[in-house]
């Protein structure tokens, strides 16, 4: 009984590691398709958009950033989506010729994104 119940830790371990690897490349996947253009694959504002934008794009890496984000979980990135800052994520698309379809966020969307951005940082610090 005692080896069953450790083997079945072992195997929910697995899943688990496999669910959160899941989640992972589901936020790897959003952030690499709608938000490198600017923010460039490191974070670092160094895609092809991160100076074309009024103001420019801002380093994600930095350690103001990674407070914020470590502060207020999903709220940034969910707040960045839903536009705050009005059009300027649409008008910086628009005008360099960036067509993106349109997105209908889920919360585990935003839960992912905000996780991977959340890893490539600490990798990066």
């Amino acid at each position: 009984m005692k080896v069953l119940f450790i083997a079945s830790l072992g195997i929910a371990s697995l899943i688990q590691a496999s669910l959160s690897f899941a989640d992972n490349v589901n936020g790897k996947n959003l952030y690499l398709q709608r938000c490198s253009m600017c923010h460039g694959v490191d974070l670092k504002a160094t895609g092809p958009l991160a100076n074309k934008s009024n103001p420019p794009t801002p380093d994600l890496t930095t350690s103001a950033f990674k407070k914020r984000l470590n502060d207020y979980p999903g709220v940034i990135v969910s707040s960045i989506i839903l536009r705050p800052n009005g059009d300027l994520i649409p008008r910086t698309l628009r005008e360099n010729g960036v067509k993106l379809s349109p997105y209908a966020w889920r919360i585990k969307d935003l839960r992912d994104l905000n996780e991977y951005m959340g890893g490539v940082i600490s990798k990066n610090r």
